[in-house]
């Protein structure tokens, strides 16, 4: 799966006509503008919770660091700078508690230290170790195994095959495969353990990890009373209430190929998370094939279809390995697999031999009719 996706861009509702607040990287998709029914309610809720806040005295804020091998970025509404920094730095610290427990590059996470456990022993892990797991496990039974979070052995395979440039060895290939199926990892729903029925193990969750983090960003936020709020990890977005006087938050996306900040097309949504997966800037070519930095659990391979995949739904931990998932398993099984997914819609873009096809799900199709004065190409 990926440890990376290409990036949105977040529209500064505060500044001029066009102007962007920051771009945190080259998005990856064409227009897609959609909302979930949230959205819909969202704008004629109530101000933001914030003891004596009123919409006028609010005031936008805006923060990013690095965690999980990417820039974090939190933009909100809140009465005063001090009340802004005091949330936003308690939903950094969330996010770099997370970081400590689903890092796969960190020898001594919760995670990776499942690696050294007995094989068939179960372990004892914490709830967002375990709800991470779990929710990855559901992502692998829907989509029959396009999302797993053991590829851990194919992913450390294919990042040093990166490096060198060349493929993966039959055996190589081999061993690891031995090691990979989301079946080989048992979780007990009761006692909160996990157990890995093969010796040498990997779990990665890069293709969930984010998007956990930013959800869990932005429920700190909410407790602490600021709910008109975004946190953008990379191209992962859970996104709250809308900014004081609009209808949604205003993201902005760029084509399929795109290695500049020029914004396509936007998408407004509030109270609704997306995600945008493909391989506009990580690729390699070996043997004059390309192949993505997205590795295919099937196969342990980077892909070699192009395909890129933006799905936007109830929460980010969902779109994250959603996107994910699409961009394995293509476009037909993908839009498959999306309908699965409750209140979730998906825009997928292939390419082949030069030509371009754009697939809307019906729920996309269906919300662009009713609300969107922007044709979808």
């Amino acid at each position: 799966m990926d440890d990376f996706h290409p990036h949105l861009t977040v529209i500064n509702p505060s500044s001029p006509k066009g102007s962007v607040s920051r771009n945190v990287g080259v998005a990856a998709m064409a227009f897609i503008f959609l909302t979930l029914l949230p959205f819909l309610a969202g704008c004629r809720t109530t101000p933001v919770a914030v003891p004596g806040a009123a919409d006028a005295s609010l005031t936008r804020f805006h923060f990013k660091g690095a965690h999980m091998g990417t820039l974090f970025e939190i933009t909100l509404y809140a009465t005063n700078r001090e009340w802004a920094t005091t949330a936003a730095t308690a939903a950094f610290e969330r996010i770099n508690t997370l970081e400590d427990i689903l890092s796969d590059y960190q020898a001594d996470s919760e995670l990776s230290m499942l690696r050294s456990s007995t094989v068939g022993q179960p372990v004892s892990v914490g709830q967002d170790l375990f709800e991470v797991l779990r929710r990855s496990e559901e992502f692998s039974k829907r989509s029959g195994g396009a999302f797993d979070c053991t590829v851990g052995p194919y992913v450390r395979l294919w990042r040093f095959s990166r490096k060198r440039g060349t493929l993966p060895g039959a055996a190589e290939l081999q061993e690891a495969r031995g090691l990979v199926g989301y079946r080989y990892l048992r979780l007990d729903f009761r006692k909160h353990t996990v157990t890995l029925l093969r010796p040498g193990m990997r779990l990665d969750a890069g293709g969930i990890a984010k998007g956990y983090a930013a959800d869990e960003a932005l429920k700190v936020l909410k407790g602490m009373g600021v709910d008109r709020a975004l946190v953008a990890a990379s191209g992962d977005i859970a996104i709250g209430r809308p900014p004081p006087g609009q209808v949604g938050w205003k993201v902005g996306v760029s084509g399929i190929d795109s290695k500049t900040n020029i914004l396509t097309r936007n998408l407004i949504l509030s109270n609704a998370a997306v995600s945008t997966s493909g391989d506009t800037e990580q690729s390699i070519e070996i043997g004059g094939i390309r192949y993505s930095h997205i590795v295919d659990p099937r196969t342990g391979l980077g892909l070699t279809h192009r395909v890129q995949a933006t799905v936007i739904g109830p929460n980010a931990t969902t779109t994250d390995a959603a996107a994910t998932a699409v961009c394995i398993l293509g476009r037909k099984a993908g839009a498959a697999f999306i309908k699965s997914l409750p209140n979730c819609g998906v825009l997928v873009i292939t390419r082949e031999g030069g030509h371009e096809e754009v697939y809307a799900s019906p729920r996309v199709r269906q919300l662009q009719r009713e609300i969107t004065p922007v044709p979808l190409r």
